[in-house]
This record gives C-alpha cells, sequence and structure tokens, in this order.
C-alpha cells in the first residue's frame, strides 16, 4: 500500500508580519530612551570621576606644597606690555589658571615639563614670535605666553592642548574657537564685581591698603585671584565648602549657561541685583535658555553677548578669567551669565553642566556631589557683600553670611554659616 504525503506551504500572513513589526517597533521605542538614558548616566559617573582625580589633585598640591594652587599664577609682566591684561609672549602675567600648576599631580607631568621649559613647538608649525623676550632661536619663555589675550598662530601648544581629565563627556564643545576647554572652574565666592583683581596692581605690583580691603571684602571663596590660600583659611569646614565647580563650555548658540551678557555700563549693578540681566528682559520669553536675539518680540537683546571666544565659558583651561574657569555660588546652577562693568568683572558666573537638572561640585575634602537647579538659593535680587555698598546694610557688610541661601553659604569659606542640609546622601 503506498502513502502519499501531501506538502502544505507555511509561512506568515501579512498581518503577522505587520503585527510583528509593529511590536519590534514599540519594544525599539521604550528601549531606545533607555538606552540613551543609561549613556547619559555612565557619562555622567565618568564626570563625577574626573572631579574626584582634580579633588584628589588639590589634596596631594596641598599636601606637597602647604597651600592650595593659585589661581592667578604664572610669570610677571615682562617687558612686551606694561599691564596684565594685555597681550605677553614674553610672560604669563600671572594670567594662569588653577589648573595649571595641578597638572602634575592630574598624571600630566609631560605637559607641564612642557610648561615650565622654554620650547619651540607651534600649534601651526611656524616659528614662535619674535617677542618672547628670550636670545637666540625664537621659543617660547618657560610658564608659556598670557593665555588671557592669546593669538592662536602660531600658536603655544600647552595652551591649546585638549586634558581629557578636564574635559565632562556629556559635554559636545570640541575645538575651535576654543583653545584647551575645561568643563571644572574654581570657585571664587558669593560676591561678584571688579574687587577680585584688587589684591595686585594692573602690573602686578602690591596695591595699596584701601584696595586691598575692598579685595578682601569679596574674597570669600576657597580660591583668590593672585593670593594663596589655605585649608585653614575654610574656617567653615572643609566638607560645608565648595571649592570647584562643573560648568559647560559654549557652543556659541547664545545659551544663557555659556554666552554672558556684557552691559559694558561702568556700574555696580550686578553686584547690586544679580539678576540685572533677566530683569532688563533679556532672557527669550519663548526659549528660557536662550538670550534674546536682536528684533526677538517680547524682550530686549543683551548690549553684547560675550561668546565664541577662546576666553568664553570654558574655551581655555590656562586661562584664568572668570569667565574661563571662574564661578560663583550667587544665581543656582545653570541660571544666567551676566557682568555689568567689564569682562574681567566678576558677575554672576554660576556653575552648570549639560546634564539633566543640575551639576556637579567639588567640596573642599574632596567629596563630589550633583547640586540641583533647584537648591536653596536665597534672594536672586539681593545685593552681595561688599565694602561701602549702598547705605552699607548689614547684609552686605564684609564677614557678613551670604544672601544667597544655601548654595552662597556652601561657597563662602569663613562666614561662620551653619549648614544643616545633608548634601551626600
Amino acid at each position: 500500500m503506498t502513502t502519499s504525503r501531501r506538502n502544505v506551504a507555511s509561512g506568515f500572513t501579512l498581518v503577522e508580519l505587520l503585527v510583528v513589526i509593529a511590536i519590534i517597533g514599540i519594544l525599539v521605542g521604550l528601549l531606545l530612551p533607555a538606552v540613551q538614558a543609561a549613556r547619559e548616566a555612565a557619562r555622567r559617573m565618568s564626570c563625577s570621576n574626573n572631579f574626584k582625580q582634580i579633588g584628589l589633585a588639590i589634596q596631594n598640591y596641598h599636601s606637597n606644597y602647604k597651600q592650595l594652587p593659585t589661581h592667578g599664577c604664572g610669570t610677571g609682566i615682562g617687558l612686551q606690555s606694561p599691564n596684565w591684561w594685555q597681550t605677553g609672549n614674553d610672560a604669563s602675567h600671572e594670567a594662569l589658571s588653577a589648573h595649571v600648576p595641578m597638572l602634575p599631580f592630574m598624571e600630566q607631568q609631560g605637559l607641564w615639563e612642557q610648561i615650565s621649559n622654554p620650547s619651540t613647538q607651534t600649534v601651526t608649525g611656524a616659528a614662535p614670535p619674535a617677542t618672547t623676550g628670550l636670545t637666540g632661536p625664537a621659543r617660547w619663555p618657560a610658564m608659556g605666553p598670557n593665555p588671557r589675550n592669546f593669538s592662536r598662530n602660531p600658536g603655544y601648544v600647552p595652551w591649546a592642548t585638549e586634558i581629557p581629565t578636564l574635559r565632562c563627556p556629556s559635554d559636545p564643545g570640541v575645538g575651535l574657537p576654543g583653545l584647551g576647554r575645561t568643563n571644572y572652574a574654581v570657585c571664587l565666592g558669593d560676591a561678584p564685581g571688579t574687587w577680585h583683581n584688587n589684591f595686585k596692581t594692573g602690573d602686578l605690583r602690591p596695591n595699596n591698603a584701601g584696595n586691598v580691603e575692598n579685595f578682601n571684602a569679596v574674597a570669600r571663596g576657597v580660591f583668590m585671584v593672585r593670593k594663596e590660600s589655605k585649608f585653614r583659611d575654610i574656617l567653615d569646614g572643609l566638607s560645608n565648602t565648595i571649592a570647584m565647580g562643573e560648568i559647560p563650555s559654549d557652543l556659541g548658540d547664545r545659551d544663557i549657561r555659556t554666552a554672558a551678557s556684557w552691559e559694558q555700563d561702568g556700574t555696580n549693578d550686578v553686584s547690586d541685583s544679580p539678576s540685572y540681566c533677566a530683569d532688563l528682559g533679556q532672557i527669550s520669553p519663548t526659549k528660557p535658555t536662550k538670550w534674546c536675539a536682536a528684533g526677538e518680540a517680547g524682550c530686549t537683546a543683551p548690549v553684547q553677548l560675550y561668546t565664541s571666544q577662546h576666553d568664553g565659558r570654558g574655551m581655555s583651561w590656562a586661562n584664568f578669567r572668570y569667565t574661563t574657569t571662574g564661578m560663583f555660588t550667587i544665581l543656582p546652577p545653570n541660571s544666567e551669565l551676566c557682568i555689568g562693568v567689564w569682562v574681567d568683572s566678576a558677575g554672576t558666573m554660576p556653575a552648570g553642566s549639560r546634564h539633566q537638572g543640575g551639576a556637579h561640585v567639588l567640596m573642599a575634602d574632596g567629596a563630589v556631589i550633583f547640586m540641583s537647579d533647584s537648591v536653596e538659593a536665597g534672594d536672586r535680587r539681593a545685593g552681595a557683600v561688599r565694602r561701602n555698598a549702598p547705605g552699607n546694610p548689614p547684609g552686605r557688610v564684609p564677614g557678613a553670611p551670604s544672601p544667597y541661601g544655601l548654595w552662597g553659604s556652601l561657597g563662602t569659606k569663613a562666614s561662620s554659616e551653619v549648614i544643616q542640609e545633608s548634601l551626600n546622601q
């Protein structure tokens, strides 16, 4: 008896195929945000780890030299220019950030050797300029040229070098117009204004007593400009005081966190009210993270935006300028940058980041804390502490507690504020 087997064709119907594709699409839609969130969590952890390495560098530097690295260090004026804010290829004009002396403690010994000795290398390959002040073959001086007003052509190689430890992986900024970007800035306290430059004169000589008193009144942070700091100066406690804060680097997109509104009005308006630029209606009502554009309805464009320059926000790790490597605990993280007098004035300069909801801060004891944008920051229209404030109100006299709440209190080193929050939970 012969048995025959009938072959039956098998496969998916069109409806079944569409259902499978739809299910896959839904799963991908559900998984992608989770993948992106996991990637950002990894980047945020890497950023925190960078900050911990910097914290260790600070601790080791202090252990070695019995002081913190000075913000505003390097060689003096030289012969090319009479003032620290002018171009100087023959000296660094004490315009180097605290990152520079920390290099050997961040496993950057090779870069430190290149900076601390004369060199002939340039970014473009051309010879160094003839104005370096050294006889013989053209070469850069030890400790390099002034990074504040520095040309990229022919370019001093160390100042243009990207240091991985100084970069947050969540920040997309890279290359020009930046000149060796950074995402970590020293904390200079809670008092903005021009007086942070007053410890020395324009040609870096000792200043008069009145100007030094002005300086002392506003130099309330762990770091001070051109003056050494020590752990013993932090009377409020190392674990209660911010040493450094995270900052985003400028992308040239009118972001209020990275482009500074520069009023150029010659007054102390920002010191008297940190919300000065916002109160002028300069922030876009439709895009609250951007400055108002010229001709935009419902707001007023800033007089000038200081942006897309190599000494803009986070654009040069070697430059001590406030816009570049400084931060204040005045406005909460990711607030606007507002300057009243000139670019070398302190301004608001808050911390900030490309992370969601806040920014990292490094405490003086080495702990790294993620500080929320919603941190209690007192009255953002309160005048800052300084000498001879209008009317000399008690809340603004030198030594007064910070008017900027918990956030401001964390930025001062010796104002006797009581910190009742558990920050690192």
